[in-house]
């Protein structure tokens, strides 16, 4: 039962447009099952990225390589009018520069990255759970923390990934995953990094400056545009290979990125192409939201809300394979899920309306 529920209700978040509750499913299912049976599963089940891992990992076997990436990004979930708890705070999101509350989502994106067979599915992921209490010693407020930082999850990921050895041999994040902690645990386990770095991090273009301790702010320093140049970072015990990126913003102003890798035969070319599939990402943490439905539950529990955020990503993967198998993308997928319920709904009211027209007009 607890399976037929779970794909029943990830099915149900798909075909949803608005807030996704029990009574809402159960309506839908013609009551045969009810919303009590369905608030119990959604409350009593705990799901997390083991039980995500057991349900995709067919697929990712039929579709993983060598050369596939592993991308690690977070998104947050607003909830507004939800009260704080521990899954519930209150996070800066510096894409709309202001504190937003809601769910911050910690997720790993496999990626095969070929053309035509381009799987892009979440093969792990992590609610961040503020559980811990501390007093911030400026303000003297009562805060809250999760025990582990995101870099030491991203750490406990990659582990797992390579312990069910999944095949992949480049990982991509942006700035807020590129510690020099970060770089030495992928180094040392010989996969392949490509992250951002902020232009405030110190660099030097030379050993013997690095021996002496002599950093130069990353903005400061000269290096080409789109050309590899070695740097040694500071807290850093490895040289890496620095790419200077020029690009264009939507307002028509001009923006630089530095990308660092430690692999030095990666040509111009493939730092573009790699780096660019870690902007697709933002593509899917769209398409969780808008396709998926994993903002739209109303439940204020903090397992319903994870086990709902679970099912979000199930169903999100279900759509992933859809394309695969279609050539249509989630947005396309979900636009022919909702024209086919208006037809429907057409056809049912035009059955509904002809026993009665000839008594509402003359």
């Amino acid at each position: 039962m607890g399976r037929e529920l779970l794909n029943l209700y990830s099915d149900y978040l798909l075909y949803s447009n608005g807030q996704t509750t029990a009574t809402g499913l159960s309506k839908l299912l013609g009551e045969e099952i009810s919303h009590d049976t369905i608030t119990r599963f959604l409350s009593s089940e705990n799901f997390d990225e083991k039980a995500l891992w057991k349900k995709i990992k067919k697929v990712v076997r039929a579709y993983e390589h060598e050369e596939a990436c592993l991308i690690f990004d977070d998104t947050i979930i607003e909830k507004p009018y939800m009260d704080e708890n521990e899954i519930v705070c209150w996070y800066y999101d510096h894409k709309e520069k202001r504190p937003i509350k809601g769910i911050n989502l910690l997720t790993a994106f496999y990626v095969t990255g070929k053309e035509r067979e381009n799987l892009r599915v979440p093969i792990g992921y992590r609610v961040i759970a503020k559980s811990e209490e501390y007093k911030d010693e400026k303000s003297g407020e009562t805060k809250r923390k999760s025990p582990l930082t995101k870099n030491e999850m991203m750490q406990e990921m990659i582990q797992r990934h390579m312990r069910n050895e999944v095949r992949f041999k480049y990982i991509l994040a942006d700035s807020w995953y590129s510690s020099a902690e970060n770089m030495r645990y992928i180094n040392k386990r010989k996969k392949v990094f490509i992250v951002e770095l902020k232009e405030n991090r110190k660099v030097t273009t030379s050993e013997e400056e690095r021996e002496k301790g002599q950093f130069e702010r990353l903005n400061q320093i000269k290096v080409p545009e789109e050309k590899p140049v070695k740097v040694w970072i500071k807290d850093l015990q490895f040289p890496v290979m620095l790419f200077k990126q020029v690009f264009r913003n939507k307002d028509g102003t001009e923006g630089i990125r530095f990308l660092v890798t430690n692999d030095e035969t990666l040509t111009d070319d493939q730092y573009k192409t790699l780096y660019k599939k870690r902007w697709g990402v933002e593509e899917n943490h769209k398409s969780l939201k808008q396709n998926a439905s994993i903002g739209n539950s109303p439940a204020h529990n903090e397992r319903t809300q994870s086990n709902h955020i679970y099912a979000a990503i199930y169903g999100y993967s279900k759509l992933e394979i859809l394309k695969l198998a279609t050539g249509f993308n989630h947005f396309a997928i979900k636009t022919k899920i909702y024209m086919t319920a208006i037809q429907a709904a057409m056809m049912a009211f035009r059955e509904l309306w002809k026993h009665t027209e000839k008594l509402a007009f003359a």
